[in-house]
């Protein structure tokens, strides 16, 4: 077994995932859910997205080729959605009125939008289970061990999203709102830097390479 191999897998989709990231997000996104619900929130975002990438695993690259769609042309999409989602952590709820009574009809509905996606299946994550997982250099092994460390993230995250709670008490309704907003900021420099990512890989763009390589950058040979 390469340990190296591993390592490296695991601190790309940790990367990718970012589940000390997703705290923000989940603190923002259970502002309006009654408190005994959190647990069960955070659970259902977690499976959902755990389903949502473990399908792109399986079949992800096959629906890409199938349809004849372009990596970056995905990576493209995917940080305007998640460029449109920052924007909301930054200037607040700006959610219709159908969505926010929809909202108030199940407290959960937040655990899919924005919590399971774009945040835990972000764009990157599940661009990254593509390029991890390529059918064409990657045996059936080798994206089994990526499963398995997939599934690890994600329950580390789970267990960060169960413990918010208690640092949401510490911080307070002000401290969340303030990491909620600096975490709006970052999100959209990731959002444009995967926009841009997405058209260096189409051409579009000739970008000079990051000071630092990222562990996606690493894991893929580029």
């Amino acid at each position: 077994m390469d340990w190296t191999f591993l390592v490296r897998e695991f601190v790309t989709l940790f990367v990718v995932i970012d589940p000390v990231g997703t705290i923000p997000v989940f603190l923002f996104a259970v502002q309006a859910v009654p408190a005994k619900l959190h647990r069960r929130f955070a659970m259902r975002a977690v499976a959902i997205a755990a389903l949502v990438l473990l399908l792109f695993l399986v079949g992800g690259q096959f629906l890409l080729e199938t349809l004849g769609l372009r990596l970056g042309s995905f990576q493209i999409a995917g940080g305007i959605v998640l460029f449109l989602f920052a924007l909301t952590m930054i200037f607040g709820e700006a959610k219709p009125v159908h969505e926010i009574q929809e909202a108030e009809r199940d407290h959960l509905a937040g655990a899919v939008f924005p919590l399971a996606m774009p945040s835990i299946a972000s764009p990157g994550a599940m661009l990254a289970i593509v390029i991890l997982t390529d059918n064409h250099t990657e045996t059936i092994a080798d994206q089994a061990i990526t499963a398995g460390l997939l599934l690890l993230v994600l329950l580390l995250t789970l267990v960060l999203l169960l413990m918010a709670g208690v640092i949401n008490r510490i911080i307070g309704r002000t401290g969340a709102s303030v990491i909620s907003r600096v975490m709006g900021i970052v999100l959209v420099t990731i959002a444009v830097d995967s926009i841009m990512g997405g058209m260096d890989m189409l051409g579009i763009l000739d970008l000079a390479p990051a000071g630092t390589d990222s562990p996606l950058t690493q894991a893929t040979g580029s």
